[in-house]
């Protein structure tokens, strides 16, 4: 017992300087945050964390003093939630999410947003093209309880007025909501069934625009082009690039799937799938977005180029926030969340 009570107390004097500065540290994050940590101290913070560990696993392997072992599992557990755990507030966390979680995760899917973009383009202009040549086409996109004889057969008097008259406006009024929360579908089942190779959410994305390209061959043919593009635009800038972004975060998942490299499929999904999720978030608070202007400014804004310029303001501020580039923070930075 002399020996092993010797041997223990060896083994601290040896060591106990690092421990007691490392509970010290640890001591002052828990108080504050890391930002009480100098760079200096962030850095040999792991270092300190490896130490405590290898002088637990010398303590367990020579059966030295118990309560040694249980001081040194206490300080290791305290370091290793700091060095591998969040140490993040949910503001802080939020914060990041705009900041940069979500951006970045948009910048990453530029090649599937690229393709969702030309799929709906396609869309549009294929029921264009169809409707133009026979209106009848018209009903195979818009559901026919939904167009109520404001169809290709309405006249461009009372098509203009759904425009701008809000005593008149009420099949217009019904039409938006249906766009909204047809959009507002397709944005949830593109993300959700990309898991089948990217198929579905590529066939969304067409279906989508053709819904589009209906809508505009209709108040085109009767003069209304113009005026139809700002009343969709001034919301349809945000709702559309909502959907094409989750067409993206399906494709994302999809190509995973089918295209996995050197990865097993389930790991290359797993990857992929959290950006996509990230992704997926900000499509929510972009639908959002477009509600609020769906239902504000297109029923209180009736002048085209004001409805237009809305429209492209909307566009440039999408634009720039989630590609414009950002400077990456330090490891600093970063250590202190």
């Amino acid at each position: 017992m002399a020996e092993l009570r010797l041997k223990s107390s060896r083994f601290r004097a040896e060591r106990e300087a690092d421990w007691f500065r490392l509970e010290a540290m640890l001591a002052r994050v828990e108080k504050r945050s890391a930002s009480a940590l100098t760079d200096d101290e962030l850095i040999a913070m792991p270092v300190l964390y490896r130490s405590a560990l290898s002088s637990l696993s010398v303590a367990r392997a020579t059966s030295l003093d118990q309560n040694l072992i249980d001081y040194l599992e206490g300080l290791s557990t305290r370091a290793y939630f700091f060095v591998y755990g969040t140490r993040t507030t949910v503001l802080q966390r939020v914060g990041r999410f705009f900041a940069r979680d979500w951006p970045e995760a948009a910048q990453a899917c530029w090649r599937e947003t690229l393709i969702c973009w030309a799929l709906m383009l396609i869309g549009v202009a294929t029921a264009y093209v169809l409707v133009q040549q026979n209106p009848a086409w018209f009903n195979a996109f818009v559901p026919g309880g939904l167009a109520q004889g404001r169809g290709p057969e309405a006249s461009a008097a009372a098509l203009r007025a759904t425009l701008f008259d809000k005593g008149h406006g009420h099949w217009l009024s019904a039409f938006a909501a249906f766009l909204f929360s047809h959009n507002a579908q397709v944005a949830l089942f593109a993300f959700a069934l990309g898991f089948a190779f990217g198929i579905p959410s590529a066939l969304l994305e067409i279906m989508n625009g053709c819904g589009l390209g209906a809508f505009l061959a209709i108040f085109i043919s009767h003069g209304l082009g113009v005026d139809a593009g700002g009343w969709l635009l001034i919301h349809g800038v945000t709702e559309l690039t909502a959907t094409v972004l989750a067409g993206a975060a399906g494709m994302r998942i999809g190509w995973s799937l089918a295209f996995p490299g050197e990865r097993t499929r389930l790991d290359a999904a797993a990857a992929e799938g959290r950006k996509a999720a990230t992704l997926m978030a900000g499509v929510l608070v972009m639908l959002l977005c477009a509600g609020m202007l769906e239902g504000i400014g297109r029923q209180m804004i009736q002048v085209t180029w004001i409805r237009y310029t809305i429209a492209a303001a909307t566009g440039v501020i999408w634009t720039v926030y989630l590609y414009a580039p950002r400077r990456r923070p330090s490891v600093m930075e970063a250590a202190r969340g």
